[in-house]
């Protein structure tokens, strides 16, 4: 949906707002004003909002005008055919409601349409991965994810000869693995504890005659020795202990009681053939290796599945930064980054006003003075990334910002946007009165 135009009464006065079918900047209005038209512009898409009249184009290229009355009906009427097309639109409750196909009410469009500069500037976890990755050659990203991709389809075919699962040579590698453990802390447990019983006794043995003959003083180093045994003991039993629970662990995420009972039920039928069980280590054993170059590369916290689920994402990013930068000096004195980072926020705040609810409805996006507190340097390729992208799609930028709006006036004079400006028109009685402010 596009708004061409926007149309506002109040106390017998109306105030047209005249849109670009791309980019309209409002300039010179404070936040008060802000807030106030971004209401009644989201009041006037929803259903409860009299005294706002729209003129707007479906997506299907269909003009539509929108009458919102006070104290009348309120209707639809399709411009071209000259027909009232209002009960298409119209909701349960008997309002026109152009929202209706997206599921949003007035909170969730109000929140979903509007951009500040808080939200351009704290971007989601999903942001920043989908930027991380795009930040990385693109082609060895790839062909990584392609590799573990290949590896783990490997896995599943050699365990499907087996008469298993991939994940059953995991467990069986990690429950040996840990039994392993066990034995070799069981096994340093009983030497240390053969020490410190010997290392006692030599102790107790010494430090009894001792403390008869020269006194308790005289016998404390023994008593020393048989303590620092004793608790050597314990360390290296809480050792053993730690190896159990670890092994506990493997066993109960394979679903089998015991070691003992693993092997029976499990490992027996699974390596019964030999050759076959070559086979599916070595899966597993290249599998583990590409997973492990794939984390070197992007990190533990992202799956080849995820980055496969979201590849046009990255890749769109990874254009974006590449024009980004290219399009500006900034990038090879350290402030591409930065500049990539604003500009993948704005991207994804422009994706997700595209194609929303059963019917796909695109809604115009709503810049609320969303470049303050950016560096002037870097809103110029932000600048030329957002009139790129409003080729495709409607925003509607109000700002105070003198920066923007010095762009803006350049782009006007080019016919890539609308730059709407306060003009002051003088009070009937100017000696008397401020002057007011219209929006021509």
């Amino acid at each position: 949906m596009r708004v061409d135009r926007l149309v506002l009464e109040a106390t017998g006065r109306s105030v047209a707002l005249d849109l670009h079918p791309r980019l309209t900047v409002v300039t010179g209005v404070g936040g008060v004003e802000r807030e106030g038209l971004i209401s009644e512009f989201v009041g006037a898409l929803g259903s409860r909002r009299s005294g706002v009249h729209l003129e707007v184009t479906w997506d299907d290229g269909t003009p539509l005008a929108v009458f919102r009355p006070n104290g009348a009906e309120h209707r639809v009427v399709d411009i071209k055919r000259g027909v009232d097309v209002s009960e298409a639109f119209r909701g349960a409750s008997g309002d026109i409601d152009l929202l209706g196909g997206t599921g949003l009410d007035s909170v969730m469009t109000r929140r979903l349409l509007r951009c500040t500069a808080a939200d351009l500037q704290t971007s989601s976890h999903h942001d920043e991965v989908i930027r991380r990755l795009a930040g990385i050659d693109q082609q060895v990203l790839w062909h990584h994810a392609e590799v573990a991709e290949s590896a783990h389809r490997g896995l599943r075919t050699a365990a499907l000869i087996a008469g298993s699962e991939p994940e059953d040579a995991e467990a069986a590698e990690a429950i040996e693995e840990r039994h392993a453990a066990l034995l070799s802390a069981q096994e340093d447990h009983e030497r240390v504890r053969k020490l410190a019983f010997f290392v006692a006794t030599f102790s107790a043995i010494g430090a009894v005659p001792l403390s008869m003959l020269e006194g308790r003083v005289m016998a404390m180093p023994f008593v020393l020795f048989a303590a620092v045994a004793a608790v050597t003991s314990i360390v290296f039993w809480g050792r053993v202990r730690h190896a159990l629970a670890a092994e506990a662990d493997a066993l109960e995420a394979a679903g089998a009681p015991s070691y003992l009972g693993f092997h029976l039920d499990r490992v027996n039928s699974l390596l019964a053939n030999d050759r076959t069980r070559r086979v599916l280590l070595e899966a597993a054993d290249v599998h583990r290796g590409t997973l492990a170059d794939w984390e070197q590369l992007v990190g533990p916290s992202v799956t080849t599945e995820w980055a496969t689920e979201h590849k046009d994402e990255i890749l769109a990013a990874a254009r974006l930064r590449q024009d980004v930068t290219a399009s500006s000096a900034i990038g090879a004195t350290g402030g591409g980054d930065l500049i990539a980072r604003f500009a993948q926020a704005l991207n994804t705040r422009l994706a997700a006003v595209r194609s929303i609810g059963p019917r796909h409805t695109t809604l115009p996006l709503i810049l609320d003075d969303t470049f303050t507190g950016i560096d002037p340097a870097l809103k110029p390729p932000l600048l030329e990334l957002l009139s790129r992208a409003t080729v495709s799609q409607q925003v509607l930028f109000l700002t105070n910002d003198e920066d923007v709006t010095s762009w803006a006036r350049l782009e006007a004079i080019a016919g890539n946007l609308a730059l709407i400006e306060p003009v002051a028109t003088p009070h009937p009685s100017p000696r008397s009165a401020p002057h007011e402010v219209d929006l021509r």
